[in-house]
């Protein structure tokens, strides 16, 4: 039936759902959201097309072969001498100098003097080490890094690329530094270029990275677009602002896109070794100069610890000079991400329309067929937010729209059951009259209780004058009536037969098959005789043959030779038995025996034997003693009731080591209701001729 009410609430909960979508800063709907675009790149990261950056790397080789870092300065502007000859576009290098080289002569000169004077005044006359660096940047077409600091003034050493603002003045939109780490003045004046290192961290992830950002109220281009700049000979470049803040960034006749806070989404392809050219090979004239002519060259420290590498979208970590040529190759291929201004509107609107076939089809289909609906809008919604990417590169969420379209989803499931079981309510009456037939069937039950138990066979009155053997049994069912089943009585004048069995189920339904099957086993054994495994065959199937409700008994019975000791049995499927012999030694009769009855017809079972010790004891139990559960949810288990036997081994008669075992049960189970019936027969074997 058609739920109105129910189509209401669903249109008013779609309305408030859509508020996340549209409020992009909450902390859970941002954090989800990049999870799912990372997702795409993971699937499908960008392919490398063009190679325009050439990274030269203080790698692990180079360390190896020229010491540890900090370099000399001087060998570091042997580096920038040998790029430099190599001609390149420009280089740029992501290394900070910000402290005088304590390698250099003049440091060097004083820690000799007392020593050798003359070797002193001999470093004194050296050339100092950052000037010969800051030498070899200014005859090179070198971009020097800078690192943002949130706190601090600007340095006003060297001046930063101009740039020009077109449009409106979008600088209040972008990433803001106070201040800047740089090199020393001397080699910082020295470089025709300086670039922006840093780069927030989303979750520890480098996603975005600013293309341009603001130092004290200068816009700064990265290292990479200030390498590209120097490249291109322009002088500066430009912002190009919009309503919504930064729409572009340009150098010359290059156009940017970028986010609105002057940012971009990086496209990544996973960490190609190709890129890199180890320092070692260019200080050692081993560099094809090819590889580095016409190139933009970044300079980095690649060893390991020396730097932090960065996670990326991918799921790997990579150089941060990585990130600088990975940016580049985005630029030149124009394989740029782009989340466009309207991606909040067509998630909310994808919500909003796939929102309202929930909220129409719910109360019309059954539950199975709404999954199916709501798997498929999923599906949908996720191919189409990867199909963007794919083909457009446009980061469209698919993930937070989802997961309000599942939580719709629920809740129009719930309003639906909940207005089903308002319009069951005119049942109520029958049930109450069904409680109160129910009140009259628990005193037919407490009757059809006390007649199950006085249909068991009283252990304390059974062989009043035999002292061969002494037997005692307990059943105490979960509810009024119960599955359990135990039996004995002598076949002939020695031999003593006895069963214990546990029908499947509980109640009424197992208390009757419980007598039937009681019934059908002694009527079979009496026939059969001492032949116990062709007494399961025979039993199995006339209990199988009126079985409409396919219960299952499982049994252990055995037969005991009074005389020899001699123990006959036969498991269907039943908790193997303790075997107490007499010298303290206690085992399980595990061998012989098949499936449960009314399992498998006509199923040949296997009888096995065991010479019982003068004084030896058999316990035999239903799985409701090993399986009787204290209020913690604990099992009672083979363990402690091994344990019970041991500590009872030595009690006057099988009847008191069942009631210590029973008291032990109590104990542990501590008040908890029962779970199953719980059934134990002992047996004691005292010898041929004992009194």
């Amino acid at each position: 039936m058609f739920n109105s009410r129910g189509v209401g609430h669903g249109v008013a909960l779609l309305a408030l759902l859509l508020v996340p979508i549209l409020w992009q800063d909450m902390p859970i709907v941002g954090a989800t959201r990049l999870a799912w675009l990372d997702g795409y790149q993971e699937l499908s990261p960008r392919e490398r097309r063009s190679a325009p950056a050439v990274i030269v790397a203080i790698d692990e080789v180079s360390l190896d072969r020229f010491g540890q870092w900090p370099w000399p300065r001087t060998l570091v502007a042997q580096l920038i001498d040998k790029l430099g000859a190599a001609r390149p576009a420009a280089i740029g290098v992501d290394i900070l100098f910000p402290e005088p080289d304590r390698l250099s002569p003049e440091w060097l000169a004083p820690s000799v003097a007392e020593v050798d004077p003359r070797l002193a005044a001999r470093l004194a006359m050296l050339p100092r080490h950052d000037a010969v660096l800051a030498a070899s940047i200014k005859a090179a077409p070198v971009a020097l890094g800078i690192a943002g600091l949130e706190a601090g003034k600007p340095s006003e050493v060297a001046p930063l690329t101009p740039s020009l603002q077109r449009g409106s003045d979008a600088r209040a939109a972008l990433r803001h530094y106070a201040s800047t780490l740089r090199s020393l003045p001397e080699i910082d004046t020295a470089a025709r270029g300086h670039g922006l290192l840093s780069a927030d961290t989303e979750a520890g992830v480098v996603r975005r990275v600013p293309l341009v950002a603001l130092v004290g109220v200068t816009p700064v281009l990265p290292l990479s677009l200030e390498t590209l700049r120097l490249a291109s000979g322009e002088p500066l470049f430009f912002v190009q602002g919009g309503v919504a803040g930064v729409e572009a960034v340009g150098i010359g006749d290059l156009v940017v896109p970028t986010q609105s806070d002057g940012r971009l989404w990086v496209h990544y392809t996973p960490h190609d070794a190709s890129r890199f050219v180890s320092a070692a090979d260019v200080l050692g004239d081993k560099a094809d100069p090819a590889q580095l002519e016409g190139k933009l060259v970044l300079v980095g420290v690649t060893g390991l610890g020396l730097i932090d590498y960065q996670s990326t979208p991918l799921g790997e970590r990579m150089p941060g000079i990585e990130i600088h040529a990975q940016v580049l190759e985005n630029v030149f291929d124009g394989a740029l991400l782009v989340r466009p201004r309207w991606a909040t509107w067509v998630e909310g609107l994808a919500l909003f329309v796939m929102g309202l076939v929930v909220v129409c089809s719910v109360p019309r289909l059954s539950p199975g067929r709404s999954t199916v609906l709501l798997l498929l809008s999923l599906i949908t919604l996720g191919a189409a937010g990867f199909g963007a990417y794919r083909v457009a590169g446009l980061l469209l969420d698919a993930s937070v729209p989802g997961a309000a379209i599942v939580f719709l989803f629920a809740a129009m499931l719930v309003e639906t059951l909940a207005e089903a079981n308002a319009q069951k309510k005119l049942l109520q009456e029958r049930l109450q009259r069904e409680r109160e037939s129910a009140a009259r069937l628990a005193g037919e039950l407490d009757a059809a209780r006390r007649i199950q138990i006085g249909s068991l066979p009283r252990p304390e009155s059974a062989f009043p004058s035999e002292h061969r053997f002494e037997i005692s049994a307990a059943m105490e069912p979960a509810r009024e009536v119960g599955g359990d089943l135990y039996d004995f009585f002598m076949l002939d004048a020695e031999h003593l037969f006895f069963l214990v069995g546990d029908v499947s189920g509980k109640g009424l339904p197992a208390s009757i098959f419980m007598a039937v099957s009681k019934a059908l086993c002694k009527s079979t054994a009496l026939r059969r005789g001492r032949r116990v495994d062709e007494l399961l065959h025979e039993a199995n199937a006339e209990i199988a043959r009126e079985n409409p409700e396919f219960l299952f008994v499982t049994v252990f019975a055995g037969v005991l030779d009074v005389l020899s000791g001699r123990l006959e049995y036969c498991s269907a499927g039943h908790e193997p038995p303790f075997v107490l012999a007499a010298d303290g030694e206690i085992a399980r009769l595990e061998e012989g025996g098949g499936p449960p009855l009314c399992v498998l017809e006509e199923f040949s079972y296997v009888a096995a034997e065991h010479e019982m010790s003068r004084g030896g004891i058999v316990c035999v139990v239903s799985d409701g003693v090993t399986e009787a559960m204290n209020p913690a949810g604990e099992l009672y288990g083979a363990v402690r009731l091994r344990e019970a036997l041991e500590r009872g081994r030595n009690t006057e008669n099988p009847a008191a080591l069942v009631n210590a075992i029973r008291a032990d049960i109590s104990q542990f189970v501590d008040g908890a209701e029962a779970a199953d019936d719980l059934t134990l027969l002992v047996l004691r074997w005292n010898g041929p001729s004992a009194r």
